[in-house]
């Protein structure tokens, strides 16, 4: 089992590549406003941002494992849909936010109408 300070370390790790992950979405992004964007650009910050992000799910499901685990004194013995559920949703409003963002961004430049 993990020390406190090795599970603040993997905490810390996981901020980190969320920031990682956001940074790679708007290289892409930045990349597609651009007027002669390369497509290899885009798919190599695209697949950037989603390794990184499997590697946060992976990294959140097993703190949330974790807790579940001390919270009841005792190894997690039922369905873990409803971690599953919570982290699904949150990926799901996290993407309609940066969906949002990016379409009101669109417009502001003119892009898409």
């Amino acid at each position: 089992m993990a020390s406190t300070g090795e599970r603040l370390q993997q905490l810390d790790d996981i901020e980190r590549d969320i920031a990682s992950s956001m940074h790679s979405a708007g290289q892409a992004i930045l990349e597609l406003s651009r007027d002669k964007s390369t497509a290899k650009t885009v798919e190599a910050q695209t697949s950037g941002f989603l390794k990184t992000l499997q590697s946060v799910e992976n990294g959140l499901t097993k703190q949330i494992s974790y807790l579940t685990q001390v919270s009841t004194g005792q190894p997690h013995e039922g369905s873990s849909y409803g971690a599953q559920k919570d982290l699904l949703m949150a990926y799901q409003l996290m993407a309609y936010h940066c969906l949002q963002y990016v379409r009101s961004w669109l417009t502001k430049k003119r892009i898409v109408h």
